[in-house]
């Protein structure tokens, strides 16, 4: 199975600096097919795969993008969406005035912009959808005090 299409790829490699940008890509595709080819388009993909996660790595791409993703998971903590539950995630990152898309497909950028609309979102006082509804299930449990009223005795007979 060939590889279709080389974003990754040439997403992780115009991130390097290289004199000449040709030959460096040739040795980088030789050097993960251990010399079978030079040409992209011949390697498999477990080969293509190999070469970007060490392009991530070198890069330092993979650390950037884990750290990005910590930080804007603590802003949604502080603006009042539940980080405990990876569906809540998503559906809050899903919402087209967030983000669009789910919370892994978020890019670099991506969690750049989210991070902004999260610290607005906070200096407006957090989400506000999130914070009436856990206010008022605990209104509607609340348990009455408890009445103590005294009542006269009458002796019997008397009247």
């Amino acid at each position: 199975m060939s590889v279709k299409s080389y974003h990754r790829f040439y997403a992780l490699f115009n991130r390097l600096s290289g004199v000449d940008r040709e030959d460096m890509k040739e040795t980088l595709v030789s050097s993960f097919t251990d010399g079978r080819t030079t040409s992209l388009r011949e390697m498999t993909q477990k080969e293509y795969n190999a070469m970007c996660a060490s392009l991530e790595e070198r890069t330092g791409w993979k650390a950037q993008l884990k750290k990005k993703r910590s930080l804007c998971l603590k802003l949604m903590q502080k603006a009042g969406v539940d980080t405990t539950d990876w569906q809540r995630i998503n559906d809050f990152c899903s919402n087209p005035k967030i983000a669009g898309r789910v919370f892994a497909q978020l890019g670099v950028k991506d969690l750049d912009a989210l991070q902004v609309k999260l610290r607005a979102i906070m200096s407006k006082g957090g989400l506000k959808g999130t914070k009436t509804r856990e206010a008022a299930p605990q209104s509607q449990h609340t348990e009455p005090e408890p009445c103590l009223k005294a009542i006269p005795l009458t002796v019997m007979g008397e009247a």
